[in-house]
């Protein structure tokens, strides 16, 4: 966890204990989720329509699909086990920027999986 993240996890414990967080408008209510922060802009009305007519674009699949390979990578104990998920994460990544007809830069893609690798103590 990053540094910044201790010290926002210290206060909102602290908010917590000291009831700075009770009573909030919309407490008790669940999250309205329907936004996507990983859609463009322009490409979440057209989106939003397709969801509700029943219909996940490919794109927001291989984002989840990514999504649960990132996580998974903190709960395995073998080299080999994290080479193959995070070879799954590389091709999964090349599909996504092959759907956005955009060139893969590797330089910065392998500075990710740097990072990706120091956080989970790879």
């Amino acid at each position: 966890m990053m540094f910044i993240d201790q010290i926002a996890e210290i206060r909102i414990k602290e908010a917590m204990e000291q009831g700075q967080l009770d009573d909030l408008p919309g407490q008790g209510k669940p999250l309205n989720l329907d936004e996507d922060g990983t859609v463009p802009e322009e490409y979440r009305m057209a989106y939003r329509i397709l969801k509700n007519s029943g219909f996940v674009p490919p794109e927001i699949n291989l984002r989840s699909e990514i999504n649960a390979l990132e996580a998974a990578l903190s709960t395995l104990d073998d080299d080999t086990g994290r080479d193959k998920v995070l070879k799954k994460i590389h091709c999964l990544y090349a599909r996504l920027d092959n759907m956005h007809n955009r060139h893969m830069n590797l330089a910065l893609r392998e500075e990710y999986y740097r990072k990706v690798i120091n956080k989970f103590n790879v």
